[in-house]
C-alpha cells in the first residue's frame, strides 16, 4: 500500500470510528464489500451489514453476497422487499433511482435503529459524484453517510486496496440493478427483469464479464460488451440468438458503442 492510499485508508477508519455504532447497506459489489470489511476490522461488534432482497438484484449476486459474508464473518441482516410496489417505481421515470433509494433506505434505517444502530452508511465512491445519480439526492435527504466519497476513494483505488486486503471482489465487474436496463418510461415488470437476468447469465457463460443487456419494448435486446468482447459475441451469434429467443426476445442487437455504465441516461443529456 503506497503512502497516499494508506493515508486515505487511515482517514476512512477515523471517519468510521467517529460514526460510532454503524449499519452499512451491503449489496455485495466492489465498493460495499470493501467498506464492510474495513468497518468490521475497525468497529468490531459495533457494526452491522443490511442487505435488501429485491427483484432488481440477480440471484447470482445475492448468492455471492451471502458467500462473502460467510467467508469474512460479516454480521448481516437481509430484508425482503418488493420494490415494484413502490408508488411510481414501476413506471420508470428518470428519477426512478431516487424513488427506489428513498423507500429502500427508509426501511434500512428503520431496521438499523431497531437493532441499535443510529448511523447508516453506503458504498458510493468518489467517481459516482459526477454521474447522473438521482439516488444520491435521496441519501442526502435521509442523512445516509457515504464514507468512501467523503475520503475521496475512487473505484480504482478501492480495487487496489481490496486486492491488498485479499478480497475476491477486487476485480469484480461493475454491477447495477436490473431496473437500470429499461428505457425511461417503459414499465418495469418482474417478467422482464427475469428476461434480462437470464440473458446476462447466458452471456457470462461465454466468458464475457463486463456486460449489460438493455431491454427495449417487449422483445428487443441490446447487448453492451467491451470492444474486446465483440469477437466472442459475433463468433457465438447463432447460439446467442437462439438462447435469447427462448428467453422471449425476438430481436437481438449488439451496440457498436460497446459497454458503458449508465447508457440509458444518454437520452437525458440531449
Amino acid at each position: 500500500m503506497n503512502d497516499f492510499l494508506e493515508e486515505k485508508y487511515i482517514k476512512l477508519q477515523e471517519i468510521l470510528r467517529n460514526y460510532g455504532r454503524l449499519a452499512i447497506a451491503f449489496s455485495g459489489g466492489v465498493d460495499s464489500s470493501f467498506l464492510v470489511v474495513v468497518a468490521k476490522r475497525t468497529l468490531g461488534r459495533d457494526f452491522l451489514a443490511i442487505s435488501m432482497d429485491i427483484h432488481s438484484v440477480p440471484l447470482l449476486e445475492k448468492e455471492e453476497a451471502e458467500e462473502f459474508c460467510e467467508r469474512f464473518e460479516i454480521p448481516r441482516i437481509v430484508l425482503k422487499y418488493d420494490e415494484l410496489s413502490i408508488p411510481g417505481f414501476a413506471e420508470n421515470p428518470p428519477d426512478r433511482c431516487y424513488i427506489c433509494k428513498k423507500a429502500l433506505f427508509t426501511e434500512i434505517m428503520k431496521r438499523a435503529k431497531e437493532e441499535g444502530f443510529d448511523v447508516v452508511a453506503e458504498g458510493s465512491n468518489a467517481d459516482d459524484v459526477g454521474d447522473y445519480r438521482p439516488g444520491m439526492k435521496a441519501l442526502s435527504e435521509l442523512g445516509v453517510k457515504s464514507p468512501l466519497t467523503e475520503v475521496g476513494l475512487t473505484k480504482e483505488e478501492i480495487r487496489i486496496l481490496s486486492k491488498e486486503l485479499g478480497l475476491p471482489t477486487w476485480d469484480k465487474p461493475s454491477k447495477a440493478c436490473l431496473s437500470s436496463r429499461f428505457v425511461y418510461g417503459e414499465r418495469i415488470t418482474e417478467e422482464k427483469l427475469r428476461m434480462v437476468e437470464i440473458a446476462e447469465v447466458y452471456l457470462q457463460t461465454l466468458g464475457i464479464e463486463q456486460l449489460r443487456v438493455r431491454i427495449h419494448g417487449e422483445n428487443l435486446a441490446r447487448i453492451e460488451v467491451e470492444q474486446k468482447d465483440f469477437e466472442i459475441v459475433l463468433e457465438n451469434k447463432k447460439k446467442i440468438i437462439s438462447e435469447f429467443k427462448k428467453i422471449g426476445f425476438l430481436y437481438v442487437t449488439l451496440d457498436l458503442k460497446g459497454f458503458r455504465s449508465g447508457s440509458m441516461n444518454e437520452v437525458l443529456k440531449k
